[in-house]
Order: structure tokens, then sequence, then C-alpha cells
């Protein structure tokens, strides 16, 4: 018996791509299944994220037209990571294997064919990682490659040059359902799961329609956040910091006073002032990353709910 296969695509504010992404992954659902591939059970569940626009309302047209899509809305706008595991744990016991992707097109649907080959053989997760970033831009490549290289020095363990497009087996969505924390980092928890895994190039593309979700102010943001939820470097680089700078500050304590008794002044001011602004900036950095830390326990303290989801298009809702 085939398969069945859920595409899940996170939504905020896409009114303009939709019709184009839906037409195109309906077509990739429809000739998978008549290769036999997949199973006709096969579905493409988009969850809206708390879109402004008209996002839900195309939605729901797509689904009482064609069975193919279903949708989840989302009772606010939670963020990427958030919609995107609303939609996965909503497909965990309605496939035996989930896809992940944007809805903007850069990602590849061709690149579902060789997944679902790699599920077929075995994996249970499969990476999809852009074979080049020759289209970007200097500052985007730079940018990009540099926030795997960060994350990668800080402790975090994720696949270079992998963003959120990937496939997960039955299994694999159950182990990611026991990962329990309010700050989502998708990208380094599912390499956490374990599992067999393997990876699938692809060339990215440019966006369809509609802006990029992602400005760099928002990279940055993101790269703090999967930092703080997977590793305590940082804290470990401060105490460092911290015992160098102990150490050097004893070494000019014996400088100073074999200094006093050969009779030889300390000269000016501008050393003492740049040792006062330097060590100050040290300790208000550290008390900022420390209290990243502190913020982030206090909100898995709450147990809030990461997602609620308002509404679940159904195969008879249609």
């Amino acid at each position: 018996m085939n398969e069945i296969l859920y595409i899940v695509v996170p939504c905020y504010n896409e009114e303009a791509v939709l019709p184009e992404t839906s037409r195109r992954l309906r077509e990739k659902l429809e000739t998978l299944a008549a290769m036999g591939k997949i199973s006709p059970q096969s579905r493409v569940l988009f969850v809206n994220d708390g879109s402004k626009d008209r996002t839900w309302e195309i939605i729901r047209a797509l689904h009482e037209e064609c069975p193919l899509f279903s949708g989840v809305d989302l009772t606010r706008n939670r963020g990427h990571q958030n919609a995107l595991l609303a939609g996965l744990m909503t497909a965990k016991d309605r496939c035996d294997m989930a896809i992940s992707m944007d809805a903007d097109l850069q990602d590849d649907v061709d690149a579902v064919d060789a997944m679902v080959d790699k599920f077929q053989e075995g994996c249970d997760i499969v990476y999809g990682v852009r074979s080049s970033r020759a289209k970007d831009t200097f500052f985007k490549r730079f940018t990009a490659e540099g926030f795997y290289r960060l994350m990668s020095l800080m402790g975090a363990e994720t696949v270079f040059n992998h963003a959120d497009y990937r496939l997960m087996s039955r299994r694999a969505l159950e182990g990611l359902s026991q990962f329990r924390e309010v700050n989502l980092f998708l990208r380094g928890i599912v390499p956490m799961v374990g599992y067999p895994s393997a990876v699938v190039e692809y060339e990215r593309g440019e966006r369809f329609a509609g802006e990029s979700k992602y400005p760099l102010k928002k990279m940055l943001s993101f790269a703090m956040e999967g930092i703080t939820s997977l590793s305590t470097k940082p804290i470990r680089y401060i105490t460092l910091l911290g015992f160098l700078i102990f150490l050097v500050s004893i070494v000019m304590l014996a400088t100073f006073i074999v200094k006093w008794a050969l009779g030889m002044t300390v000269a000016g001011w501008a050393s003492v002032i740049c040792s006062v602004w330097a060590i100050g900036g040290l300790i208000l950095l550290s008390l900022g990353v420390i209290g990243e830390y502190i913020g982030k326990i206090y909100l898995e303290t709450k147990q809030r709910p990461r997602f609620l989801i308002r509404t679940v298009l159904e195969e008879d809702d249609g």
C-alpha cells in the first residue's frame, strides 16, 4: 500500500503567491499518485498563521474546490516555527510522511520526488539542502552562510544551508512531538530526533511573489533564538572571558607594583579610562547574554501553549 504524504505549508500574508503554490503542489501530488509513489489520500496542508490579508479565504476556497487541499487556522500569529509545528502535529496522525516547505516557491517542488525516494529507501528524515548560493547577492550569501557558521561555533547542531524544507516520517514526527520547549528552533531540534537521515540537494529559486518574511533584523533575532535555545556555550564563553580578564588584571597589578618599587610613575588617564569602558561594556554584554537565558527560563516555566487552533478543514467540510 502506498504511503500517505502531507505537504505542510505555513502561510502568513501569502495571498499573492497561494494560487500558484497550490497549482504546483496539486500537480506534484497528482503526478506522484499516478506514478504509484504515494497514496491518492495525500494532501497539501496550509497553515494560516494569523494572516491579515485574504490568505485564509483562499485556503478555504481551495479546500472547497479540491479535496487535495486542507487547512489549519491558528487563533493568532504565532510565528513561522510555531505555525510549522502546528501543521506537522496536525498531519502526524493522518500521514505516513510529511514534507514542510515555505509558501513562496523558493523551495524546488521537484525535490519532493527525491525526498519520497529516500523515505522509501528507509530514511526517516530527509533534509532539503541548497546546492549553491550563486544567485544570491554577496551580502545575502555572506550573512546566510555566516548564520550557519555562527550556529555551529556556538554549539547549535544544524545542517549547513538547510532551512525548513524537509521530509519526516510518522515516527520522526512522534519523536518531535516529545520536545516540549516553548522556544522553538526546528532546524536545531530535528537533528536531535535521530533516526536514519539523508540529504537532497536542490537549486533554490527566487520568491514567486510577495515580500520576504525574514529581513536581516529578523534573521539576527532568529539566530539568537536558535543559539540560546540549543546551547549554553555563550555562558561558558563569558566564564572563560572573565577568567582571562582576571589573569590580565593580576599581571597588570604585578607590573604596577614593580614600577612603584622602582620609583617609576604610572602615566596618564587614557589607559584607566579605556579599561573602565572595556570592562563596563563586557559586564553589560555578559548581563545581556545571561538575561536571554533567564528570559527563556521564564517563558518555559509558564508552559503556555505554543499555538492554538481555531479551525481544521476536514474532508467533509468541502
